[in-house]
């Protein structure tokens, strides 16, 4: 049969589980048998989708059962990542990130990884301002939280430290666009292995949550969550804003009009039950030191209501 091709529109929303169990049962209808493989092109959404379509092929029942750690049981089939976007880390990644009915969480297994991947910087020449600079703040932010917490290692420390210098020089440097395509995309990898090999923190956390309730894109979420977090990540946040600025980037305002006190407590439900980031930000005693209360005074901060 004819390979089978589909463009998938993730400007609207982000990847759901909804979204790859129609995939896997469009390919299944397509032909009898495994396809050979997968291939995700595109940015962090698209390559997310191919990971979790490879893997749900192979796996029984539907895609929300499997938004957790090590659920996966079978290997996927074959899957290539191609990213036309730099700095998500998703083609290194063991998670595929997925909103589905009741949360926002990745299929996070070994079998997630893809089995290869091209990267080509001539893909992200043309990547648009501000994406670019709003997915290079993702591998940007996923370095600070992989470096600063406790589940940081030897393994996550080179790769992370590495990542950082190259974020510094596409965004603070002085250097052609094409060098800052390339070393983006250098930095995007490592920045992938580093939180591999330990983990992100309190702004994806709250990121999270952001994004499963009031549906801002991955990337803009991350930054209007970590212009807040001064007082977990000091010197990031001042590096940070240094970037914005010399990029002349602003962040909206506000994150909607008219959020409810319903909506504010569903986005921290959502930070909240997701411990192991807790855990590695804040220590085992993360309990005692964040809660609701914290929580939605920080959403509340971003929404300009404090």
């Amino acid at each position: 049969p004819q390979d089978l091709r589909r463009f998938v529109n993730v400007q609207a929303e982000e990847p759901t589980t909804a979204q790859v169990d129609a995939l896997v049962a469009e390919v299944r209808a397509h032909a009898p048998g495994l396809p050979v493989s997968v291939v995700g092109i595109g940015g962090g959404s698209l390559m997310d989708l191919a990971k979790a379509v490879a893997l749900m092929l192979t796996n029984p029942g539907q895609a929300q059962q499997y938004q957790g750690l090590n659920l996966i049981k079978q290997p996927g089939v074959h899957h290539i990542g191609v990213p036309t976007l730099a700095g998500t880390g998703a083609e290194v990644s063991m998670t595929a990130v997925l909103t589905g009915p009741e949360k926002k969480l990745g299929l996070k297994s070994d079998p997630t990884v893809f089995d290869q991947i091209v990267l080509d910087p001539d893909l992200v020449r043309d990547a648009p301002e501000p994406q670019r600079f709003y997915t290079g703040m993702d591998c940007y932010i996923h370095c600070v939280e992989s470096l600063t917490g406790t589940k940081h290692n030897a393994f996550s420390d080179a790769y992370g430290t590495k990542a950082l210098e190259l974020c510094r020089n596409v965004f603070l440097g002085d250097i052609s666009r094409d060098e800052a395509d390339e070393q983006l995309m250098v930095a995007s990898y490592f920045g992938g292995l580093s939180l591999t090999y330990s983990e992100v923190g309190v702004c994806h956390a709250l990121s999270y949550g952001l994004s499963y309730v009031l549906h801002h894109r991955h990337g803009v979420a991350n930054c209007i969550v970590f212009n807040q977090l001064e007082a977990y990540y000091p010197e990031g946040v001042a590096e940070f804003r240094h970037m914005m600025q010399r990029h002349g980037v602003q962040l909206p305002g506000r994150l909607a009009e008219n959020v409810t006190d319903d909506q504010y407590r569903s986005m921290a439900d959502v930070a909240l039950n997701l411990p192991f980031m807790w855990e590695h930000a804040l220590g085992p005693d993360w309990r005692q030191r964040i809660d609701e209360a914290r929580i939605i005074q920080l959403y509340r901060r971003m929404n300009g209501e404090a």
